[in-house]
């Protein structure tokens, strides 16, 4: 298929022929499905199952894209190629019911990260190269209406886009975070974080390089032992993918309740590891600004539901009280993750979304609160000169709160590369815990912990 041009509210194909030939099907079958749809309804017939009306698109995209051929060899032009025809048919096809240019990088498993500005998209392949593609869209536009389709078929909830609500946030059916934002740029603009790793365990990560084999040993035992855990890094870090591997060891028969803003997570799409999961999500407010609801208003709800464990994705703000109230309680074995740049620095960021909070939590109060919730901090990291690469750099086992501060033990520290080598040992009373579920010193690098 010729490349994209991807001229700013322009061609979407750079020869003239493909981008007649692709306006024209996307003009008819708009039109066609239209006429179909108002037949329907004056007949009574409101539902029209997807699978039905993309049967009828793609007999009305084949009888035009026909009369295309005849009216260009009547004319003595010269005619598309068939191969050529049939990509701009499931071009078309895909703008219409699917993805449209987003497709086939979709596909591409190598990809981690879309970026689009406009009609420039940016991706970086999961070995940490980046490389500008061609356009997804013939214009800006497109891209709206794009975003606009793929949010509203997204969920469990409509997300708006447009000027009233110029960001939106959801999941592609393939589990794919979608961010967009028009009106307050220049154009409209695009981000796409994929996981590539919807099932993990602890073992893969070992395989892939993120863990040793002291390391999942010790963050299989402290799932078991049901310690609260914090996974901290920056940002397409993999703090999600961690979280997924972590509850992997949770037993099948405890009941998870997740709180996200935007579904991700995905533990209940699993119901052979994890059967008895309700996934909450953040509601945004309607047209009126009503009826919105938070991550702090949905962790509150979770402890009224019986959990054993409540997991939150992503603690961005005033939902840290709740989250800490929700381990400190009997929920212990909970988790959740938060963006930081070091594994000291998440105290600090926990402190600074307590404030915003209804409570407004004094420092003291906070770091509190805090050292009595949580067990563990685990910190991701690149390592140094592996771009593709992510490896836990850091585990902190939290002791208590000492007014201003929370007091920690670094178990496991970044070595030269950034991979954890083990530290301080942890205290005794967790030790005896984390015994207590199995764990095994044999092959380990872990001896100045333990002596039999």
């Amino acid at each position: 298929m010729p490349d994209p041009a991807g001229l700013p509210g322009g061609r979407m194909y750079k020869d003239q022929m493909t981008e007649q030939l692709r306006q024209r099907l996307r003009q008819r079958v708009s039109a066609q499905l239209a006429e179909h749809v108002q037949a329907r309804e004056a007949a009574g017939q409101s539902q029209w199952p997807e699978v039905e009306r993309r049967a009828a698109a793609e007999v009305i995209l084949a009888d035009a894209a026909e009369e295309h051929a005849r009216e260009q060899l009547t004319k003595g032009r010269q005619v598309t190629p068939r191969e050529v025809e049939q990509q701009v048919v499931q071009a078309v096809l895909n703008e219409v019911f699917g993805q449209a240019g987003l497709e086939p990088l979709l596909r591409n498993q190598d990809i981690e990260n879309i970026n689009i500005n406009g009609d420039r998209v940016f991706v970086r392949y999961a070995d940490g190269r980046r490389e500008q593609l061609p356009p997804v869209v013939g214009s800006d536009e497109e891209l709206v209406q794009l975003i606009r389709g793929l949010a509203a078929r997204s969920g469990v909830q409509e997300r708006r886009f447009d000027r009233g609500s110029p960001g939106v946030s959801f999941q592609l059916p393939g589990g794919e975070r979608v961010f967009a934002v028009m009106a307050v740029t220049t154009r409209p603009s695009v981000s796409i974080r994929r996981h590539r790793y919807q099932t993990v365990s602890l073992g893969k990560l070992r395989r892939l390089g993120t863990v040793d084999r002291d390391l999942e040993a010790f963050l299989g035992a402290v799932v078991r032992a049901r310690k609260n855990l914090l996974v901290t890094g920056g940002t397409t870090i993999g703090k999600t993918t961690l979280l997924r591997a972590l509850a992997a060891e949770i037993p099948p028969w405890e009941r998870l309740i997740t709180v996200e803003d935007v579904f991700e997570l995905g533990l209940d799409a699993d119901v052979v590891t994890h059967p008895d999961v309700i996934a909450m999500q953040a509601r945004e407010a309607n047209i009126e600004g009503q009826g919105a609801i938070t991550q702090a208003e949905l962790v509150r709800w979770a402890l009224r539901m019986s959990p054993d464990r409540v997991i939150v994705g992503e603690v961005r703000g005033p939902e840290v009280i709740p989250m800490c109230n929700a381990m400190s309680q009997g929920n212990d074995g909970s988790m959740a993750t938060l963006h930081a740049s070091t594994s000291r620095g998440a105290f600090t960021r926990l402190a600074a979304y307590a404030v915003q909070g209804p409570e407004h939590l004094p420092l003291e109060a906070t770091n509190a609160l805090v050292a009595s919730a949580l067990d563990f901090v685990i910190h991701l990291e690149r390592p140094r000169g592996e771009p593709g690469k992510r490896v836990v750099s850091s585990v902190r086992e939290v002791i208590d709160a000492d007014g201003q501060q929370v007091v920690s033990n670094e178990i496991f520290r970044p070595g030269p590369d950034l991979r954890a080598k083990p530290g301080v040992p942890v205290r005794a009373e967790t030790l005896d815990a984390l015994l207590a579920v199995g764990l095994d010193f044999d092959g380990l690098s872990l001896g100045h912990w333990w002596s039999p």
